[in-house]
């Protein structure tokens, strides 16, 4: 059998798992073989499990609630640790936004669908706002931090290298940091006969991934320069952005569930999602023992 894991540049541990020979290594241990889906959209991981094109796979937290909500059946496998300097949601250093409530009728650009919906759903939630009614969530262009220096937009929510950059000429400011609202977890899940019938697999995908976050914390200037050729940017801005990532995986706890549930219950009232879902239906028990097991060798 053949494991078939989707890969795109949004989720790291498996971005550089895929240039690494780790999965081919453990799999072979259970008997079988890895093989790479690349696509461009981390939102699309849900249908693509759900057709079968791919077993696992990898997002921030908001692709496998809107997955739920879809009707795919996915489980989750396993998350990193919290990722709090991931992110941030940035605004004109020296324009009117001050508060998360000066957002009210401005437009916000963020990754829509992925964990920055969650952020900003989260935060225009706790100053009593709506992502659906106070704001106008716009998908990126490439000139937000222009556009935000220009007054065109409210926010701009930036990650990795694209956050460093932009924070280093001083014409931004962060309004509100990931970590202050959001754990901000890269979240592995999984297709559900998949988890079910061959949990041993999983976990073996799970130390393949655990290896290769170990790798990047360990050669973080190789890591660095891999990513800026493949995504534009300096290798020091991308240096800085992977030293700021925690690599290093987590079983899925109930803790990391009622998070999920919060979120989850957030878009359904704003409308993101069409219906409420129910998050623990996503945790599989059989799963908790060998997942954990596979993160704690060495």
């Amino acid at each position: 059998m053949t494991i078939t894991l989707g890969v795109h540049r949004s989720n790291p541990s498996l971005s550089y798992l895929s240039r690494l020979d780790y999965l081919d290594e453990e799999l072979a241990k259970a008997g079988e073989e890895g093989r790479f889906h690349h696509y461009t959209d981390g939102t699309r991981t849900g249908a693509l499990l759900a057709d079968g094109t791919i077993d696992l796979g990898g997002t921030g937290s908001t692709p496998p609630i809107t997955a739920q909500a879809a009707g795919h059946d996915l489980v989750y496998a396993a998350v990193s640790a919290p990722r709090p300097d991931h992110g941030a949601l940035l605004v004109r250093a020296d324009g009117p936004v001050r508060t998360v409530a000066d957002l009210q009728g401005t437009a916000v650009v963020l990754g829509i669908g992925s964990w920055q919906t969650h952020l900003l759903a989260k935060a225009l939630h706790g100053a009593g706002l709506s992502y659906r009614d106070s704001v106008t969530p716009l998908r990126p262009e490439g000139t937000e931090a222009e556009r935000l220096r220009e007054g065109a937009i409210g926010g701009w929510i930036a990650q990795g290298a694209e956050l460093v950059e932009a924070l280093r000429g001083g014409e931004v400011r962060v309004l509100i940091g990931t970590g202050e609202v959001i754990s901000d977890r890269s979240v592995f899940f999984a297709r559900r006969t998949f988890a079910v019938e061959r949990p041993e697999v999983v976990a073996a995908v799970a130390t393949a991934l655990r290896r290769a976050d170990r790798w990047v914390a360990e050669h973080l200037d190789e890591a660095a320069a891999l990513a800026a050729a493949d995504q534009g940017g300096t290798l020091a801005d991308h240096r800085e952005a992977l030293a700021r990532l925690p690599w290093q995986l987590e079983p899925v706890t109930d803790a990391f569930i009622a998070e999920q549930q919060e979120a989850a219950d957030i878009f359904a009232e704003v409308g993101f999602i069409e219906k409420p879902v129910r998050v623990a239906d996503a945790q599989l028990p059989e799963l908790a023992a060998p997942v954990a097991a596979a993160l704690e060798g060495n």
